[in-house]
């Protein structure tokens, strides 16, 4: 089990002709990512949800908070200290054109993490060998194939389950995997998704899910929980089904509302509500950080900002001084009519 506690994260200024304040990126984020669970992360570009997944990866250090791994306070332990941990915490990059080396096969992209993994367990070539080619049989490639080429002779799909099979070498307990099919076509997209989801049963791994994307977040965190991030704090989580069809917080409602609607077989919420502004991130609201935009502000939301706090019975849980469950997400056409 993994415990982000509190965790902070500020990146500091520009100085000079380009001069630019320091961002919050994080501002206490707290989450729980089970065994074998699932959970996701949304929200819009910049809301710091890449920083966190950095911060599990042991890729950016936090300024404030805790990162507890089984127990073990790595805040606590020195940097040299936290590897072995981190470890256990394998990234699946956003890009899979970049993130394999070019100028090797993927017999050597896969061999070189699993020599090292069998020096540990005290194991040889042959095992290194009978590992490789079980990992891309997992995965759904086959070794035949792809073993002797090189990244760029592999499609965008079969990269990215490149990409995953060499973050399996280490044996992880947990997967972050950041927009992990944005940069792949559209037709690919569900088998790698179906992949993350099959992992949890097959592998026993858990899987932390970072998109903008609503309806993958959804496929993906199916019995897991929804965590939705704006401007680096958590401003409601729960079930991830609960909180996609019962939304109470505005900023929720807003990601919901730009979802589009399939004209014909769907009709859009009764209640969809957009920003009232873009996003600027060089304002520091006294009150609730989503109130300059929030086209349901009241004076009370300039004035204090919102703890999250638990959804009267029930454990879903919110930052909003008015929490309303609004129908904003899209219905049947069929079901609107009656």
């Amino acid at each position: 089990m993994i415990e982000v506690q509190e965790i902070t994260r500020t990146f500091a200024g520009r100085g000079g002709l380009l001069r630019r304040p320091g961002v919050r990126a994080l501002r206490g984020v707290s989450l729980t990512i089970p065994d074998r669970g699932a959970v996701c992360l949304i929200g819009e570009s910049g809301c710091g949800k890449t920083t966190l997944g950095r911060i599990l990866c042991g890729l950016e250090d936090f300024d404030g908070g805790d990162l507890v791994v089984d127990g073990q306070s790595l805040a606590a332990l020195k940097a040299k200290d936290r590897a072995r941990y981190f470890r256990r915490i394998q990234l699946i990059h956003q890009d899979p054109y970049s993130a394999l080396n070019p100028t090797r096969t993927i017999r050597q992209i896969l061999d070189d993490p699993l020599a090292l993994r069998a020096r540990q367990l005290g194991q040889d070539g042959a095992w290194v060998a009978g590992r490789r080619d079980e990992l891309l049989g997992l995965v759904g490639l086959d070794p035949a194939y792809v073993l002797p080429r090189y990244p760029h002779m592999l499609s965008g799909g079969m990269r990215q389950r490149v990409v995953i099979a060499r973050a399996l070498t280490v044996d992880p307990e947990v997967l972050v995997a950041d927009e992990a099919v944005s940069m792949i076509d559209v037709s690919l997209r569900l088998g790698i998704l179906q992949l993350l989801r099959d992992l949890r049963d097959q592998v026993g791994v858990a899987v932390l899910f970072i998109t903008h994307d609503v309806a993958t977040a959804r496929y993906v965190g199916t019995g897991g929980e929804l965590h939705v991030i704006y401007r680096g704090t958590v401003i409601e989580r729960g079930t991830t089904d609960t909180v996609i069809q019962h939304p109470v917080h505005p900023y929720t409602q807003c990601l919901l509302s730009a979802i589009p609607v399939l004209r014909g077989i769907e009709e859009p919420g009764a209640a969809r509500i957009v920003p009232t502004a873009p996003l600027d991130d060089r304002q520091e609201p006294s009150g609730c950080l989503f109130q300059p935009r929030c086209p349901l502000a009241a004076p009370e939301c300039a004035e204090r900002q919102p703890p999250l706090s638990q959804l009267g019975g029930t454990v879903q849980e919110h930052a909003c001084l008015f929490p309303e469950d609004r129908p904003v997400v899209a219905v049947p056409a069929a079901a609107a009519a009656d």
